[in-house]
């Protein structure tokens, strides 16, 4: 066989095999059915054989392979938006929200893992056809896929902030998590459930740029989905007073959070927040912003 051909045949198998690295079913329930692995698996190989081709049409040089990477591109950003679309309508099953930043990060993911495929196929079959070396071409796809191992984790919340357990106490209907206010619950019914099952938190933001990220709602709300999502969440339908609930303390800019979960069980709780990822769309950093000159 040609360089070329063993060029594109490691580059695909390595591609594919960032993308089989990078494809998770987790917590958040997707994608969890076959098919929807399955999908994002033939995007997956598309992308790979994309990426491992383009080396060999740009060496001979046939400038139309840039064409078709970037119709790739376009393709790859319609996943994203069926990514959203799709987990919007989910969305609207669930008795704890995810809400709109956890779903567009998501999406935003699903689109950058494809882009990530493209560029591992297009340098380890660069590095083939350059170095005239099968074995160079699979060591950097070893190293592509360990990286992207790395890659596939984010920040966490117990990285930005310290999360600890805090009594829930009621004063009258007011019902308080340390000293934040969450809200007024008018039934004695009501009441009753959310000291008997509730669990109290108390998150504690390291600096001022971690406490503008939790002060966003998006953030908070996947605090709450994901909380909801593993230990499951004790309400039904048409009963707000039993919704879990993050309040702000604009203060000190640390967050109460009110959860329900199926079993109470604080400890679990706590583990299950700071493992919470931390959005991008949420991420402030006002520090680091240089001053303007006058």
């Amino acid at each position: 066989m040609s360089i070329y051909t063993w060029a594109i045949m490691i580059g695909v198998i390595a591609g594919f095999l960032v993308r089989i690295r990078l494809l998770r079913t987790d917590y958040r329930q997707y994608p969890t059915y076959l098919h929807g692995q399955i999908i994002h698996l033939s995007l997956g190989f598309i992308a790979a054989g994309l990426g491992a081709v383009a080396v060999p049409a740009l060496l001979e040089k046939d400038y139309t392979a840039i064409t078709f990477l970037v119709l790739a591109a376009q393709q790859f950003r319609e996943v994203r938006n069926m990514e959203r679309e799709t987990l919007s309508k989910l969305d609207r099953m669930e008795l704890v929200e995810r809400g709109a930043s956890y779903i567009e990060g998501i999406a935003m993911v699903f689109e950058g893992r494809n882009y990530l495929v493209i560029l591992s196929a297009f340098l380890v079959s660069l590095t083939v056809v350059t170095t005239q070396w099968v074995w160079g071409g699979i060591l950097v796809g070893f190293a592509a896929v360990s990286v992207a191992g790395i890659l596939r984790s984010g920040k966490y919340l117990e990285q930005i902030a310290d999360v600890s357990l805090a009594p829930l106490r009621m004063d009258g209907p007011n019902l308080y998590v340390e000293d934040i206010y969450l809200m007024n619950v008018g039934l004695k019914e009501n009441r009753d459930r959310i000291m008997e099952r509730g669990v109290g938190v108390v998150i504690t933001p390291k600096n001022r740029n971690c406490a503008l990220t939790l002060s966003n709602i998006g953030q908070r709300q996947a605090i709450l989905y994901d909380v909801s999502s593993i230990l499951g969440v004790f309400r039904d339908t048409g009963e707000p007073a039993l919704v879990p609930l993050s309040k702000l303390d604009m203060d000190e800019g640390k967050v109460g959070i009110l959860v329900l979960p199926q079993v109470r069980d604080p400890e679990r709780v706590i583990r299950v927040v700071r493992k919470v990822p931390v959005l991008e769309s949420a991420v402030r950093m006002p520090t680091e912003r240089p001053e303007q000159s006058s």
